[in-house]
């Protein structure tokens, strides 16, 4: 899927390719600062026309988005001879009307437990990098003898 150059270990990722790996997972870790702490929660999300769409109730996570609306985004895959990371930053928001509601649950996004989450959220993404790894045992190193 992805070609290496010079036997380069690791490939930084256009935007484009970061794109197409987001959309193909739906797991990820969502970063958000309030107060100078940093925290992180595990989630799942979905991907359509380039925003990020996350559903939770409320709690911490929600509560850290209305305090400090800048996060951090990052999802990955390993497999057992590549791995893959996209990283993210935006400004997330939560969604109030009907439309904003009914146009992020196209995204297909789905709660992975059996709760209610009916708060709605949307990260508008500012910066995507991603890097894509080959996978393999860390070479000598050379001692110069």
């Amino acid at each position: 899927m992805f070609v290496h150059g010079d036997d380069q270990p690791v490939l930084v990722l256009d935007d484009d390719q970061s794109w197409r790996l987001l959309e193909h997972t739906n797991h990820g870790r969502l970063a958000t600062t309030v107060g100078g702490i940093v925290d992180i929660f595990p989630l799942n999300y979905a991907v359509m026309d380039r925003t990020i769409y996350i559903r939770t109730s409320p709690g911490e996570k929600l509560a850290a988005l209305t305090v400090n609306d800048h996060v951090a985004f990052e999802a990955d895959g390993i497999l057992s001879d590549e791995a893959w990371s996209v990283v993210v930053h935006g400004v997330a928001h939560q969604l109030q009307t009907q439309a904003e509601i009914e146009a992020a649950r196209a995204s297909g996004v789905s709660p992975w437990i059996p709760t209610h989450k009916e708060a709605w959220v949307k990260i508008e993404v500012s910066k995507i990098t991603g890097r894509h790894f080959r996978l393999g045992a860390q070479p000598e190193a050379d001692t110069g003898n």
